[in-house]
């Protein structure tokens, strides 16, 4: 059996945090083969830059994702086409930095993990998912390869509507994006894994990982506040996809939630 580790979207500072403090005890319990992330949030909750993409994979991350903020940080424009091991949308245009699938070896076997991002309320100017997630498919039949597929959308309509038209097709359609684990997690009769979204890793008691105070003035006053890091109750949100590499087939999904400590540091106090 090989099990798969998709963690919820790592939001800031406590979201290294949290991964340093519980990462691998984490992939210890849980018997993990190999890890994914969406990772698009972790320099301040906004974009990734190139030096917190270097420390993801000294922390245990195998493999990382972003959706519509991968590109706020200018050194991760210039450098994502050197990064092998993050994936930027597959639909975004052909001549975007960086690449939107890669084929890697678990297990002496090859599969083709990809990222897909959706269209429903994105700001990006990206292709068709579902036309996108079509052209994977038949990539994947072409080299006989099995398909992982991580999707960062904002609806779970859209995120359904892929599920179905991947069935079958892919070993797991795992949603990312609202920051908040779903409890549709489930396997299907033809052996996809699926859940709208993995949640977070970072702050519990936050509002999408940010602190409460700064959200609720953003509603009370419509003014264009900046979202700062919460560092409350700190937390690994994912699930594990196990998969029978026999039949090729997802036989489970188990969500997990495990609180772990974080602290702010001094600098952040003040």
């Amino acid at each position: 059996m090989l099990k798969i580790l998709f963690l919820g979207e790592i939001v800031g500072r406590p979201g290294l945090a949290a991964l340093k403090n519980g990462l691998d005890a984490i992939k210890k319990k849980y018997e993990v083969d190999f890890t994914i992330a969406n990772v698009e949030g972790v320099t301040n909750g906004f974009g990734i830059g190139r030096a917190h993409s270097a420390q993801l994979e000294k922390l245990g991350i195998n493999l990382s994702t972003g959706g519509e903020k991968l590109f706020y940080k200018i050194d991760m424009v210039e450098y994502l086409p050197k990064a092998q091991f993050i994936l930027r949308g597959y639909n975004y245009p052909q001549k975007c930095p960086g690449r939107g699938y890669r084929i890697v070896t678990l297990n002496d076997k090859k599969y083709l993990i990809a990222n897909l991002v959706g269209n429903a309320d994105m700001k990006a100017s990206i292709q068709n998912a579902f036309i996108s997630a079509e052209s994977l498919m038949r990539k994947a039949e072409e080299e006989n390869l099995p398909l992982i597929v991580q999707f960062h959308a904002s609806t779970t309509a859209e995120k359904n509507t892929m599920f179905h038209l991947l069935d079958g097709k892919a070993l797991a359609v795992i949603g990312t994006h609202t920051k908040v684990i779903s409890a549709d997690g489930r396997v299907s009769d033809k052996g996809t894994a699926y859940i709208s979204d993995n949640g977070r890793v970072g702050s519990f008691m936050s509002v999408g990982g940010f602190e409460c105070e700064t959200e609720i003035r953003k509603f009370l006053t419509a003014l264009p506040l900046r979202s700062k890091e919460c560092w409350d109750d700190g937390i690994i949100e994912g699930v594990v996809v196990t998969i029978d590499e026999d039949k090729m087939k997802s036989v489970a999904i188990e969500s997990i939630m495990e609180r772990v400590e974080i602290e702010k540091p001094q600098e952040a106090r003040n």
